[in-house]
């Protein structure tokens, strides 16, 4: 039987789904290969991770208001399995809090996104992962996209 860490549960909120959509197709074109929906080690869940063509991995946290952006206090937690962090949010978001030090402008990129595309509006600096930990959670990552891969030709692969 599989782990459920390893299944894709569905993001709920629609727009939120419509960003990590648009964030995906942004990725794709600047050569980051993502999945949705990635639990971590440490009991988080990060909304997106990718791996770049250079074996980078970053983590994206999607947030689609106010309230759950300024009342999230977990987002740090994911800076220990990723060499970049972008937050991303749909087009019409209100940006100004994302230049506050409380959000680590300095540490963290922004995107905007809408189910069609993205736009990436501040990069994120690359803080680049230990070797060992590096290794561990791109293994991991290719693991978990193998066997959601594997469970589209095979439900029981999913069960």
């Amino acid at each position: 039987m599989m782990d459920e860490s390893l299944s894709c549960p569905p993001l709920t909120d629609g727009t939120a789904l419509a960003v990590a959509r648009g964030t995906l197709r942004l990725f794709a074109r600047h050569d980051m290969a993502g999945i949705l929906e990635v639990p971590l080690p440490n009991g988080r869940r990060a909304d997106i991770m990718a791996i770049d063509g250079n074996g980078r991995i970053i983590i994206v946290e999607i947030k689609c208001s106010r309230a759950d952006l300024l009342g999230d206090a977990k987002w740090p937690d994911y800076f220990d399995y990723c060499d970049r962090f972008f937050w991303a949010v749909p087009a019409g978001f209100d940006l100004s809090p994302f230049d506050g030090e409380i959000l680590w402008p300095g540490r963290t990129g922004l995107i905007v996104a809408d189910q069609y595309d993205a736009e990436l509006v501040r990069p994120a600096p690359v803080e680049p992962l230990a070797a060992a930990r590096r290794k561990a959670e791109t293994l991991r990552f290719a693991r978990r996209a193998a066997r959601r891969l594997s469970a589209l030709s095979d439900p029981v692969l999913g069960v």
